[in-house]
């Protein structure tokens, strides 16, 4: 039953609406008909191009997407997932050299299914409407790169929507922290990070159950998440919590010249 629910709740674009929502870029343009996110490097997700429309000419679109991130000091980056458009472009983007990244699974599931199957934490956790101090020091230790510029910009990515962020402890501190954004009835499982030392110790179900119950009390009905397909540990949880996987994306990252990859006549002047 539960298989057949994730099948049928949401269809594969609105799942795409809502990962948009759930983790919005500082800014975003459009460029025939496809969405470029720029948040000055920092999240692959928010500095990406997410391909919810076919172009008038897909090369000319391509070669637009890639003055823009160049212009910008990053590498062009195309979010691909069953509802890129064109169908081809995934192939389109390998032909030119663009490289496979990050391949990532989405799965969801009905809150109160998950929260029947998560055990109850063994310490309080406490949830927040915005991340604190001691929230961010711990994701930025396990999840953060760059200096203090990029931890200032990743702080304006994840207050961009609604959200809830949970914290749990340990005898020594932070041992886990984990956000839950908004949009809806649906809720969507971001930055779950756990202090090295504290793996394996239940603090991921504790923080996820904390983030679900305050949710449903917001009025949230079902979640989501994203889980990088060689997360065995991560994947393994999270199918035990009851979730099942709906779709699965992967980047497509130009790193070399764009001289170097295509040929002088595709170029786009």
């Amino acid at each position: 039953m539960l298989h057949h629910y994730a099948q049928t709740v949401i269809s594969l674009a609105e799942l795409q609406t809502l990962m948009r929502r759930g983790w919005p870029a500082i800014r975003e343009t459009t460029i025939d008909g496809w969405i470029a996110r720029l948040s000055d490097g920092v999240t692959r997700r928010a500095n990406s191009v997410l391909p919810v429309h076919c172009p008038n000419d897909l090369a000319d679109a391509i070669g637009r997407v890639e003055e823009l991130y160049r212009g910008r000091g990053l590498p062009p980056v195309f979010q691909i997932g069953p509802a890129a458009r064109p169908s081809g472009l995934d192939s389109a983007l390998a032909r030119r050299g663009y490289e496979v990244r990050t391949p990532t699974i989405v799965q969801v599931a009905p809150i109160e299914d998950v929260l029947r199957r998560t055990p109850p934490p063994h310490r309080e956790v406490r949830v927040l409407n915005r991340p604190d101090s001691a929230w961010l020091d711990l994701w930025w230790a396990v999840d953060g790169r760059g200096g203090r510029e990029s931890r200032a910009i990743a702080h304006d990515v994840l207050t961009g929507g609604e959200a809830l962020y949970a914290t749990g402890e340990d005898r020594h501190g932070t041992a886990a922290v984990g956000r839950l954004a908004l949009v809806g009835s649906w809720a969507g499982v971001y930055c779950m990070a756990v202090r090295p030392d504290a793996r394996r110790g239940g603090h991921a179900s504790a923080v996820l159950r904390g983030l679900l119950e305050r949710a449903v009390e917001l009025g949230s009905e079902h979640a989501w998440l994203q889980v990088t397909a060689d997360n065995v540990a991560a994947r393994d949880l999270y199918e035990r919590l009851g979730f099942v996987t709906k779709s699965s994306y992967h980047y497509r990252e130009l790193t070399k010249p764009v001289a170097e990859t295509v040929p002088a006549r595709t170029r786009t002047a």
